[in-house]
């Protein structure tokens, strides 16, 4: 990283020369971008979706939002060209013989519908495998419309478009990141590709802001969910996977789509703190080690804290938990929290935690303040 932001890469990658197609990969490094810890709000895991794009000749819009790293495989062919892991439109052409080249205007795009609204705080452009195929240049707009619009109501002439990303040339068979803080709520994003190519994935880092409405219609829904404005603060340790998966909506699939730990030698033991939506009591509480066989955590504690730095209260003592089992408990006289903290014994892992509660009067106030002015 450099003193002015994330780096920028320009130009062609060198075509593949066999081997390990992400040798020669452009990233900002082991420490990455300074947002991606940050949850993704296009992940198709919350319900994010690319609703439409105006070409993808070569390659599925969907594909934008794959949460796996794109593959390359350099033998696949199809009947339109080489299959590519990433949206990727044709070639455009100029006017005429005379005039070859498309204009400098000239660009595609696809719209995407956010999984969960919230404040962006940086976005990555990855055109991993897009080597002399990527974008010379991208920009990226953001708007907010509530509730489900349709492709040609977000592309009517008076829907209001903020620039999140201005016009900016990037580099093929690279990470390219872009911190963008614009302290706003949004739920579309429009990418713009300049004049053609391929991207293979987007990332879109920030924080979850729910609607006050929904959740005050629900009265009792998941304080900690992801969807619903809960965050992961801090873990001990995310070795072999993130603990922001165990705030995901709905049941593991696999054993890496939860938190798993490495193996702990000695004493002490692996924690994680959550901030809730807001102020909240909690009423019942859900522990799932689902797809955790022979490394779930072999007991669990709960404490929950109100405000940055009050004193932790036990909610659930240090209780045993079985392997590829979702448990349930009924905590009694659970005091008024904005924090919650997991402790699990020795180490190992969860799935999923589900902390079903309802905003306090101050918590409710809050948020519907946040919202608001989020709004703008």
């Amino acid at each position: 990283m450099t003193a002015a932001g994330p780096p920028r890469y320009t130009g062609d990658a060198r075509p593949y020369a066999g081997g390990d197609p992400y040798a020669d990969y452009r990233t900002p490094g082991p420490a990455g971008f300074p947002f991606t810890h940050l949850p993704d709000l296009a992940d198709r895991r919350l319900g994010a979706g690319v609703l439409a794009a105006n070409d993808e000749f070569f390659a599925e819009r969907e594909n934008l939002l794959r949460p796996e790293p794109a593959r390359f495989d350099p033998g696949a062919f199809g009947h339109k060209g080489k299959i590519m892991d990433g949206w990727e439109t044709r070639r455009r052409r100029g006017t005429d013989a005379a005039h070859p080249f498309p204009a400098d205007e000239d660009h595609d795009w696809a719209l995407i519908r956010l999984g969960a609204p919230g404040v962006i705080h940086g976005i990555v452009v990855d055109t991993a495998h897009f080597r002399g195929n990527s974008p010379t240049a991208i920009s990226i707009e953001g708007t907010r419309a509530e509730g489900s619009p349709s492709p040609a109501e977000l592309l009517a002439a008076d829907t209001a478009w903020t620039t999140l990303v201005p016009r900016t040339v990037i580099g093929g068979h690279a990470a390219n990141g872009f911190a963008a803080d614009t302290g706003r709520r949004f739920t579309h994003l429009r990418l713009n590709q300049y004049p053609d190519g391929g991207v293979a994935r987007l990332r879109v880092h920030g924080e979850v802001v729910p609607a006050p409405g929904r959740l005050a219609a629900l009265g009792t829904f998941d304080v900690v969910a992801l969807e619903n404005g809960g965050r992961v603060e801090d873990a001990s340790d995310r070795f072999y996977s993130s603990p922001l998966h165990t705030i995901l909506p709905g049941r593991p699939r696999r054993m890496d789509d939860g938190w798993e730990t490495r193996r702990r030698r000695g004493t002490g033991n692996d924690w994680v703190r959550y901030r809730l939506t807001e102020q909240s009591v909690i009423r019942a509480v859900e522990i799932d080690t689902g797809c955790l066989k022979g490394n779930s955590a072999g007991w669990a504690a709960l404490s929950v804290r109100n405000g940055e730095r009050g004193d932790w209260t036990e909610l659930l003592p240090r209780t045993r938990l079985q392997p590829d089992t979702v448990h349930h408990f009924l905590p009694a006289g659970a005091p008024p929290a904005t924090h919650v903290r997991l402790d699990v014994f020795p180490d190992g892992g969860i799935a999923r935690l589900r902390l079903h509660g309802s905003l306090t009067e101050e918590g409710a106030r809050r948020l519907g303040a946040r919202h608001d002015a989020l709004n703008g």
